[in-house]
């Protein structure tokens, strides 16, 4: 069966987004820059909440840019075709490879996890994450701590979480100071 994974960039008080909307803090170097290249090799498909499905359009057409270097056309490489299932009671349609959720949360996992296929089922923006949290959905959470306190704003973690116990699976520092963690759901 699929894991399903929620991986994002988070800032040590536990922020992905700051208190006036602001993320410019998780400008990945070029070592986190490689490291979610390598990872995005390993997901199958992607669910995305309407804000970070927005944020993320700008891939679309980036490689029209001839000032790219390599390792950024390696990214759009990989993630403009990856499917892309997007979560949203506002949009009416997507572009690229994405499609809008035909249900809920649970169901579409439920469907994605059934289907054959290969790589993980990731999960990017917390309000999605936070659904899936709740329902007991997520496998692994994957930090990229950031060392950096914003002061409030869009929490990692949903504040009603449930406890959930974890185990460390591993955990890296780059060179720009940044810590990942990955932690796996026991269950």
């Amino acid at each position: 069966m699929r894991d399903v994974t929620y991986s994002m960039s988070v800032s040590l008080d536990g922020y992905i987004v700051g208190p006036d909307g602001d993320f410019d803090w998780t400008a990945p170097g070029d070592d986190v820059f490689r490291f979610w290249i390598d990872e995005i090799r390993g997901v199958g498909v992607h669910l995305l909440g309407r804000r970070l499905y927005e944020t993320m359009l700008y891939w679309e057409t980036a490689d029209q840019d001839p000032s790219l270097d390599a390792p950024t056309r390696e990214w759009i490489s990989l993630w403009n075709p990856l499917p892309k299932v997007v979560f949203s009671t506002t949009l009416s349609a997507v572009q690229g490879n994405a499609r809008l959720a035909s249900g809920g949360l649970a169901e579409e996992i439920a469907r994605l996890r059934a289907e054959p296929g290969e790589g993980e089922i990731a999960i990017g923006g917390a309000t999605l994450a936070a659904q899936a949290a709740e329902a007991g959905l997520i496998d692994e959470y994957r930090t990229m701590v950031y060392p950096v306190l914003v002061g409030g704003g869009i929490p990692y973690f949903p504040r009603n979480e449930r406890r959930v116990d974890l185990e460390l699976v591993e955990t890296r520092t780059f060179n720009s100071r940044v810590v990942y963690h990955r932690h796996r759901v026991t269950r």
